[in-house]
């Protein structure tokens, strides 16, 4: 996670859609609030913000000739952090809808990453086909800051393969993930608490269990660092097809991963180059209320 950096001001207005369920709010740089840990952990609050799985700030909308649009990105309980399939694709579709985009390649700054995108297409109901270039993963303990001499004896024997996509993830191989993907919440919770928050791992890791089908795909359950359970996570799904890549349970190429929201597209060349690729939602443009703003200020401590 990103911790060292201050945090940026932003607009009050925002734009909100999800892929697949996992919902994100795309902030434009202004002047009207800064994005602390309470604020943000306020905005993405369920019953008392706006409520979403994290905000991806804009920090510079009137990008021109083909630079990258900077961005950072923050979970709900209002830690940074490196970054998101679903939460660049939302931003995707927010960049298409305001006509900063066509369907013409284009990219994005985060984390210090440069990361291309590509819109395919918008339908008149709002629905985006949007890809990302995801860059090459490192299935290395290294890569996500894991020293498995930490981990307890009962973590060690998982079939767990750490992967790097820009951010950490921990995929736990697992035989009896059946519809509606869950495992029973009992068994994800357990094994997501554990890991996302482990000493083990230096930053925390987002979590996945997976199961490979006969037909080769990959359905999968997700328990992600700053936010927990979630319905579907586009670099989770380009962290458990690497793994099955390096693991050789699947051949390189496009695979299907199906979660609790939906299913996505992965592709893993044999350098373990990612591309993802699905369907993002829009749900409505708004404005945060001058009270509400005024508010954010007070706010010290995430919700």
């Amino acid at each position: 996670m990103v911790t060292d950096q201050a945090r940026p001001r932003l607009s009050s207005r925002f734009f909100r859609a999800h892929g697949l369920g996992n919902d994100y709010l795309v902030f434009e740089a202004g002047d009207e609030w800064e994005a602390t840990p309470g604020a943000v952990s306020a905005v993405c609050h369920r019953w008392l913000g706006v409520g979403s799985d994290g905000i991806v700030a804009l920090l510079d909308p009137a990008s021109r000739n083909g630079e990258p649009f900077p961005l950072r990105m923050f979970n709900p309980d209002g830690s940074e952090f490196e970054r998101s399939g679903n939460g660049l694709r939302v931003l995707g579709a927010w960049l298409h809808r305001s006509g900063r985009v066509r369907e013409e390649a284009f990219q994005v700054r985060s984390g210090g990453d440069l990361i291309g995108m590509r819109v395919h297409g918008a339908s008149t109901e709002g629905e985006y086909d949007i890809s990302v270039r995801m860059g090459q993963a490192d299935p290395s303990p290294e890569a996500v800051g894991l020293d498995p001499a930490r981990l307890p004896a009962h973590a060690a024997a998982l079939a767990l393969q750490p992967v790097s996509v820009g951010n950490p993830h921990a995929v736990v191989f697992v035989q009896d993930l059946d519809p509606p993907l869950t495992l029973s919440d009992t068994h994800l919770r357990e094994v997501g608490s554990l890991l996302s928050s482990h000493a083990a791992f230096r930053q925390g890791t987002n979590v996945q269990l997976v199961r490979v089908e006969r037909d080769g795909r990959l359905r999968i359950a997700i328990w992600e660092r700053g936010v927990g359970k979630t319905y579907a996570s586009g670099s989770s799904s380009c962290a458990a097809a690497v793994a099955a890549v390096h693991r050789g349970r699947i051949p390189t190429g496009t695979v299907e991963v199906e979660m609790e929201g939906g299913r996505m597209q992965v592709t893993v060349s044999e350098d373990l180059d990612v591309i993802l690729r699905g369907p993002v939602r829009e749900i409505c443009e708004g404005r945060l209320t001058p009270g509400f703003v005024r508010s954010l200020a007070l706010r010290s401590e995430p919700v």
